[in-house]
């Protein structure tokens, strides 16, 4: 996709919406916008993509991230916490469920994020484990443990 067309396609993205799109550069390379910021997301190459982006696992791992760190940074900044720095470090992989006695399906498959948080400063085991409490409720975190209903229009 020229420069100019993802211009105009940015220029045409309404407030409160995300597009992507696909951009002819190869099998797997999009494009996404937000009226603000343009992205890429591709595949690696052994997924047979140019690896021009992250994947969308990446992404999502990603979101689930940077969310995390601004709720935890926000948090210790308003109990004016002695927090420098907040890096999540974050893996996907889908795993056989291990509590799965009574499922339907005995080869039931559930996605599993390990996320680890590494707190910077002089903080206390108190306010250590209060962060990672407050970890778990950031925005994204939420959306990702409640149910989620996706709907798909034709446009």
């Amino acid at each position: 996709m020229s420069r100019l067309d993802a211009t105009a396609l940015q220029n045409s993205v309404k407030p409160g919406t995300v597009v992507v799109a696909s951009t002819g550069a190869g099998p797997f390379d999009q494009i996404m916008l937000d009226g603000r910021h343009i992205v890429r997301a591709d595949e690696p190459a052994s997924a047979g993509g140019a690896d021009g982006g992250p994947n969308p696992y990446e992404l999502l791992l990603m979101a689930l991230g940077s969310c995390t760190s601004m709720t935890v940074s926000l948090y210790a900044a308003r109990k004016k916490w002695p927090l420098e720095q907040v890096i999540v470090r974050l893996r996907q992989e889908r795993v056989h469920m291990q509590d799965c006695a009574d499922c339907e399906k005995p080869d039931a498959m559930v996605h599993r994020i390990e996320k680890t948080l590494e707190l910077v400063g002089a903080l206390d085991e108190e306010q250590r484990k209060r962060l990672r409490e407050i970890a778990d409720h950031c925005p994204v975190h939420k959306t990702l443990t409640s149910k989620i209903v996706i709907e798909t229009v034709l446009g």
